[in-house]
């Protein structure tokens, strides 16, 4: 397939709402969804965040994994709220948590946890969230919880991944990751405002005029480089998380020669079909010193 070809396969009216889902501004600009109607949508989201002072967001993409999440943000006194991809369905709660539908009018194909992210002046005042397949020893969840409590309206946490060669010599490729991190109202509001945030090709955004559209189309294509540029050229403050801090709870596929992969590596990838494939829970929770919080989100071994 040529790049031409792969780019008219993504403009097809049947994959333009995988862009949307996964978040991504070039794809919603071609969809028939109006800026004005997921405003709305988000904002029907504020009541299911009345009286919490701290959520906390985990996107479920496998049941067990999520339970074992909820319970490590139970422990640190923040409320779980329980996000899912529309192709795997909502985990069972553990007693606190609160379920959001965030797809239940939009109806989108899939949504990554970055939808959300985006409009959080929109539904909270502040908002913690991780991956779906980032997990920490207990001490460092209270450090990390103690840190988003204490970030001020305007700013945020993020995790700056260890640059490569290719982003120290191009600053344009450089990222914040959503690996884990918080923001408040302010900052996703100066986010928005200033045509920036965590969907992808952020030059697209909706609330940049068409000259910042042309001057921005330097930058890298991945989530991220718009909440990079939003510290670097707009004034934002981004309190930073070392990746290398959380490296050991991260169970990703980046850099894994043994990674094996059971979805297709673009819009469409569906992490529920990876993450216990490659991923044994409770050698996870051991590693990390909570194999206390797997409770019954497994079955015994025989």
């Amino acid at each position: 397939m040529t790049v031409d070809d792969f780019k008219a396969e993504w403009r097809t009216a049947e994959n333009i709402p995988y862009r949307v889902g996964a978040g991504e501004w070039e794809g919603f600009r071609l969809s028939n969804l109006t800026i004005e109607q997921v405003l709305q949508e988000a904002g029907s989201w504020a009541a299911s965040f009345q009286e919490i002072e701290r959520p906390w967001l985990c996107w479920n993409v496998d049941d067990d994994w999520c339970l074992v999440q909820q319970r490590l943000v139970r422990e640190v006194g923040w409320t779980p709220i329980v996000g899912f991809d529309p192709r795997v369905g909502p985990p069972p709660l553990i007693p606190g948590a609160v379920l959001v539908d965030f797809n239940a009018r939009l109806k989108l194909p899939t949504m990554w946890m970055h939808f959300p992210l985006e409009f959080i002046f929109c539904f909270c005042d502040r908002l913690a969230y991780w991956h779906a397949d980032c997990l920490l020893r207990i001490e460092k969840m209270r450090r990390y919880a103690q840190m988003f409590a204490g970030l001020r309206d305007g700013e945020m946490a993020a995790v700056r991944p260890r640059g490569t060669w290719r982003e120290r010599v191009f600053p344009t490729k450089r990222r914040y990751w959503e690996v884990l991190g918080c923001s408040t109202r302010g900052a996703s509001r100066s986010q928005f405002e200033n045509g920036c945030g965590w969907w992808m090709t952020f030059p697209a955004h909706v609330s940049n005029t068409a000259e910042q559209t042309a001057q921005r189309r330097i930058y890298h294509w991945e989530c991220g480089v718009g909440i990079r540029f939003w510290a670097a050229k707009c004034g934002g403050v981004v309190q930073e998380i070392e990746a290398a801090d959380i490296a050991e709870g991260h169970f990703t596929g980046i850099g894994r020669k043994d990674y094996r992969r059971a979805s297709p590596q673009n819009f469409k990838r569906d992490l529920s079909r990876e993450l216990s494939l490659n991923n044994d829970l409770r050698a996870a929770c051991a590693k990390l010193e909570i194999s206390h919080l797997l409770g019954a989100a497994l079955p015994a071994r025989g």
